[in-house]
């Protein structure tokens, strides 16, 4: 009798083995792919423009002895989604007589700052900061003035950029 040769031809045992090797790493593969793009999304990420909303004729601010609020009409394009929202800006001048649109957000907390005619100034009913004609902090626990947005005129209408902001820091840091 002679001894067994070993055999250099796959059996079905070892076969069965690689396939079954080869769907586990494919499985393995296709379920990380969720987490790789969690991971590597904020290196890929792009914002959409910021677009520009009116916020009415000029000649509507060119009399106006205090700040006039008024609603303007963002329009956010978030990948194929669109948002259309109202946000409260308030149109005033600055001590050069210039317009200038500020934010009605408090920096605080976020509660809606309300111009106060009978004080001539912006009053926060959150936790009683208040801010002067111009946006300037006059006191309360608000960690700087209220945030101006950018403004240009288009044909006779004044265009705003609004922009979100990141609050309870002393500095002005655009978050959206």
């Amino acid at each position: 009798m002679s001894p067994a040769v070993a055999s250099t031809e796959p059996t079905r045992r070892s076969y069965l083995g690689w396939l079954m090797g080869l769907c586990t790493a494919g499985a393995g593969i296709v379920l990380s792919v969720p987490l790789i793009r969690f991971l590597i999304y904020p290196l890929r990420v792009q914002t959409t423009e910021v677009k520009w909303s009116d916020a009415g004729a000029v000649s509507d601010f060119a009399v106006a002895a205090a700040p006039v609020q008024r609603l303007i009409t963002v329009e956010q394009v978030d990948g194929w989604r669109k948002t259309i929202s109202e946000k409260a800006v308030y149109v005033g001048k600055d001590s050069s007589g210039q317009l200038q649109v500020l934010s009605a957000v408090c920096p605080h907390l976020g509660c809606s700052v309300q111009w106060r005619d009978s004080k001539r100034q912006f009053e926060c009913p959150c936790h009683a900061a208040s801010f002067s004609a111009d946006g300037a902090k006059l006191g309360g626990p608000a960690p700087r003035g209220m945030d101006s947005l950018q403004s240009e005129i288009q044909n006779g209408h004044l265009m705003v950029r609004y922009q979100y902001f990141r609050q309870l820091v002393p500095t002005k840091e655009v978050i959206g």
